[in-house]
């Protein structure tokens, strides 16, 4: 954690209370609960899609569904530091995550925002390309904020725009 000292206890009573495995994702009482911050449900496609809207200037199909001052706010910084639930040092906007030095895969100047799921899912937006990423995987792995798949799949997309 570097400069970071970091207790556990947000940390603990999060993800211990109950203790989440990754079986109850197929249950249908996990599927039907509405939790924001941790099941949502679609394929990468899905999430491309809708996720674009950031990328797209909030257009979609010819269809204008997010005014571009909307879009903006996402980028305002909203906080700086240690992350008391996932023990790493993150950098939020309105709803994403933003680069900062823990993440070195994703441009650090820009608009860019991103978050990952439970289990190794990734979306990364990037507003300056016009490009969105997604990657929800097959199977999952003890992960919350992607892992090696989904940045292979984003690497490789930014190598074919250079």
């Amino acid at each position: 954690m570097g400069k970071y000292r970091i207790s556990g206890k947000v940390a603990m009573k999060t993800f211990m209370n109950p203790i989440p495995d990754d079986e109850s994702a197929w249950e249908n009482w996990w599927r039907s609960a509405e939790v924001p911050a941790a099941n949502g449900h679609g394929n990468a496609r899905s999430v491309a899609m809708i996720q674009g809207l950031i990328s797209n200037g909030g257009e979609m199909n010819g269809v204008k569904l997010l005014k571009q001052e909307t879009i903006d706010l996402i980028f305002d910084e909203q906080s700086h530091g240690p992350d008391l639930v996932l023990l790493m040092p993150l950098r939020f906007g309105i709803g994403y995550g933003l680069p900062n030095e823990e993440f070195p895969f994703l441009p650090q100047d820009g608009k860019v925002c991103f978050w990952g799921g439970w289990g190794g899912s990734l979306i990364v937006n990037d507003v300056d390309n016009g490009l969105t990423v997604s990657y929800m995987m097959n199977k999952m792995m003890q992960t919350v904020v992607g892992d090696t798949r989904g940045l292979s799949i984003l690497e490789a997309a930014y190598d074919s725009i250079k």
